[in-house]
């Protein structure tokens, strides 16, 4: 059983403070709905636990397990079983997705699989997300839609099996066919990996898809509200708007 626990994390970009004091507890098989107004630290507080090199934390602490993940270097978090999933993936020239997803699973894995099994693995996986197998071999992201480069994000997430998943915005430009289809995969990584799941998102729409054990609420860099799916649905009637007034005052 994994555990994810955030403790009165304090983050600023260059000299602006963005998050000022989360506390948040993720566990295995957990599904946790981050979400709030544009700028509340949504991004931020993915990007923090990752280790982006953009982002410092300047107080509070990241464990995974009992272990120090702000002590980790970014590819020593991913080995650990963290996973990000980025709101807008980058393309990467030269390097194909065939070889990208192999390279990845060996890292985490510590040694390459076995390349039958492996080829099987990744068919299988594909299939169930609908993706074209001809985009194996093209370069990583490149020329891929939307959709496509949402979906290639839970396929790693499949073959990678992390203890803990970060998915920022995954349902952002995506139409409703791709959104189920993201959303199936998203569970079924759940049930067969028991990843421990936080679920970044501005709407409610991908809630009626992947549901939630527990939304939080985000603004002005902290949580402000929690609740169970029934947040997310007085969300979607009243807004933030209340929030937004409150950290205001």
């Amino acid at each position: 059983m994994a555990t994810l626990e955030i403790r009165r994390l304090h983050v600023q970009v260059e000299d602006k403070e963005i998050l000022r004091g989360v506390d948040l507890a993720v566990g295995s098989g957990e599904t946790h709905a981050i979400m709030g107004p544009n700028g509340s630290g949504k991004s931020t507080l993915a990007y923090s636990i990752a280790g982006h090199p953009k982002y410092t934390v300047t107080e509070g602490e990241i464990l995974l397990d009992g272990q120090d993940v702000l002590a980790m270097s970014v590819d020593a978090r991913a080995r650990a079983g963290l996973f990000l999933a980025m709101q807008y993936p980058v393309e990467v020239p030269g390097v194909s997705m065939s070889n990208f997803l192999r390279t990845s699973a060996t890292a985490i894995r510590g040694e390459a699989p076995k390349l039958r099994i492996w080829v099987k693995e990744v068919r299988e996986a594909m299939a169930c997300l609908d993706i074209d197998p001809s985009l194996a071999e093209r370069n990583l992201n490149e020329g891929f839609s939307g959709g496509e480069k949402k979906r290639h994000e839970i396929l790693q997430m499949s073959l990678l099996k992390p203890k803990i998943a970060i998915l920022d915005e995954t349902d952002s430009g995506l139409d409703v066919d791709a959104l189920r289809v993201v959303s199936d995969g998203i569970n079924r990584a759940r049930v067969t990996t028991d990843v421990g799941t936080l679920l970044i998102t501005h709407y409610t729409r991908i809630l009626r898809y992947v549901q939630p054990d527990y939304v939080h609420v985000m603004a002005g860099g902290r949580i402000v509200d929690e609740g169970g799916p029934e947040l997310a649905s007085r969300l979607e009637e009243e807004g933030y708007d209340r929030y937004a007034k409150g950290v205001a005052a």
